[in-house]
């Protein structure tokens, strides 16, 4: 297929957008860190008082629901609202999603706010739909070829492009021409890092806010967090090591090194299944 939505790697580098994270505090180090290396620059501002006004102000948002507490929760709401008030895109990573009350009725509570986009495990998107229980903990318990109907049924109820992360990426637009994208890329090692995925939905972040196709954006994000993983493993034989590599490729790699190690392909049925 055509991968020019790779373009989207170098629109972040040109705009170095400022991304808000309201994200878990296992995370929050991390998540700084890879924006720094994409070319973005983190804000980890989340408190009540100030989330929403610099929300207005920030290129794009990240609501992550990994470790939140009341506060955090207030800060998340004021945070939709401002970047709803300056149509700034936000992204919606819907953390441990079915498994625990409180935080399956805040996401459910914010959907109908319109989230730019939303970025989970299978099991995460599929509770979220309301098709399934969740996963284990933070852990998917289900393939991402179930997570399909899940995500279109999502991102019709909330207009949001849906990205399913697994050993095989699959991104999600629903709408008038409903599209799918199966994307290759990555490393199995990428699962034992702490911070990978949550910082995938702060890259998310950055790309919507520097390119203007959504869908586009989602796949490009994803690309580039997987072709990092892919360079890391081929240096690394260990968690630790990884770590660092990955860090570093995020900085280092090209759009055309990006292209060299992913493969993508439309899913051919996704039309019969809206």
């Amino acid at each position: 297929m055509d991968l020019s939505f790779l373009r989207a790697h170098d629109a972040v580098r040109d705009t170095a957008p400022l991304i808000q994270c309201l994200t878990n505090k296992v995370v929050s180090n991390i998540s700084a860190n890879a924006l720094l290396a994409i070319g973005a620059s983190p804000a980890m501002v989340d408190t009540p008082d100030e989330s929403q006004d610099f929300a207005k102000i920030a290129s794009g948002v990240l609501i992550n629901c990994g470790t939140p507490n009341s506060e955090q929760y207030a800060g998340m709401r004021e945070a939709i609202a401002g970047a709803t008030a300056a149509g700034n895109p936000w992204v919606l990573d819907p953390v441990g999603a079915g498994g625990l009350e409180k935080r399956t009725e805040f996401m459910h509570e914010v959907l109908p706010q319109g989230p730019t986009a939303i970025r989970g495990n299978a099991s995460e998107i599929i509770a979220l739909a309301g098709t399934g229980a969740g996963g284990r903990g933070v852990e998917s318990t289900d393939g991402v070829e179930a997570a399909l109907e899940p995500a279109l049924k999502l991102s019709r109820e909330t207009g949001a492009v849906i990205g399913v992360s697994g050993p095989t990426d699959l991104i999600v637009q629903a709408g008038e021409r409903p599209r799918a994208v199966s994307l290759e890329s990555g490393h199995p090692m990428l699962q034992n890092v702490i911070g990978t995925g949550c910082s995938l939905g702060a890259i998310c972040a950055a790309y919507l806010a520097a390119w203007e196709d959504p869908f586009a954006a989602i796949i490009a994000a994803h690309a580039h967090v997987g072709a990092a993983g892919s360079v890391a493993a081929e240096t690394s034989t260990a968690p630790g090591s990884f770590a660092v590599a990955w860090l570093d490729a995020l900085h280092e790699l090209t759009t055309d090194a990006i292209e060299e190690r992913i493969s993508a392909s439309e899913v051919a049925d996704v039309a019969e299944l809206s």
